[in-house]
């Protein structure tokens, strides 16, 4: 997308219960600019907002729900004079009421239009108000046989790009003596490999000085380890994948973060790069010393 061309504009509304949080959420992680509950009336000063601090090409993403009431008239008419040159899409979620009811129930919240009633009377009164919105939506997802990873796919399907939705893969090399970091899903310890600050003409640099790079993947064991991990990494992200989620963050150690572990993140990052992966390497601990 360059960035004189306006990014996608997502309005996602619907019953309560049927998703909208979990719509919200995948939209966020595949690159929009979400904002959740938002009076429509306001909605062209956000996306101008938007388009003044990130730029016009910025997609952006809002979730109306049925405590807008009356606004929900001011959503009809942005959207149909258009916002900002934006292509907009209407995204409504659905389901019948028995799994509303359900979904309600299990989280334990009433309904915000069920004054004091019943759960059902308070789903009555909400698809009354937002009749008019489903027939005009551009894609109405019924939910209610969908699990949270379907629905998050049916997004993607909807509104991803091949960069958005390629899982992410971030390698952080770090230092032992500085604490592993606590966000990584995985973790591996390179002191198995001969510590480079004990060469003396190796010391004062780093891991991503070829000649160390080369001295680290060239001592026993190295490249052996490099062949069995990155294969066992990338099985787990397929599941990731899978799963719907789109980061994976692996912490690669040594003692001090600035010969091994930078030198062995920088390959397992190049090695994710040429199996179609979205990789980069982090040095968390580089220049501490």
């Amino acid at each position: 997308m360059s960035e004189s061309t306006p990014g996608q504009l997502v309005v996602v509304t619907g019953m309560t219960g049927a998703g909208r949080s979990t719509a919200a959420k995948e939209l966020e992680d595949l690159g929009f600019y979400v904002v959740d509950n938002l009076p429509p009336s306001l909605l062209p000063d956000v996306v101008r907002l938007v388009d003044e601090s990130h730029g016009p090409a910025q997609p952006v993403a809002v979730v109306v729900d049925v405590r807008s009431g009356s606004f929900f008239q001011g959503l009809r008419s942005a959207l149909a004079h258009g916002v900002a040159g934006r292509e907009t899409t209407l995204v409504f979620l659905d389901a019948i009421d028995e799994v509303l009811v359900r979904r309600q129930e299990a989280a334990r919240r009433p309904h915000p239009l069920q004054e004091g009633g019943r759960l059902l009377d308070g789903l009555h009164r909400e698809r009354v108000v937002l009749a008019d919105l489903r027939s005009e939506a551009d894609l109405v997802i019924d939910t209610s046989n969908l699990n949270v990873h379907q629905l998050t796919d049916r997004i993607a399907d909807a509104f991803g790009t091949l960069q958005t939705t390629r899982l992410r893969v971030s390698v952080i090399s770090f230092g032992f003596k500085y604490g592993i970091p606590v966000d990584a899903d995985y973790v591996a310890d390179m002191r198995f490999l001969p510590n480079p600050h004990w060469v003396p003409e190796l010391r004062p640099r780093t891991g991503q000085d070829p000649e160390v790079a080369a001295y680290v993947r060239g001592r026993p064991g190295a490249e052996e380890f490099l062949d069995a991990y990155v294969p066992l990494l990338a099985g787990v992200a397929e599941g990731y994948i899978r799963e719907g989620k789109r980061f994976m963050r692996v912490a690669i150690g040594c003692t001090g973060g600035k010969h091994r572990s930078v030198a062995m993140s920088e390959e397992i990052a190049r090695r994710f790069g040429e199996r179609g992966y979205v990789a980069r390497a982090i040095h968390r601990d580089l220049g501490r010393e």
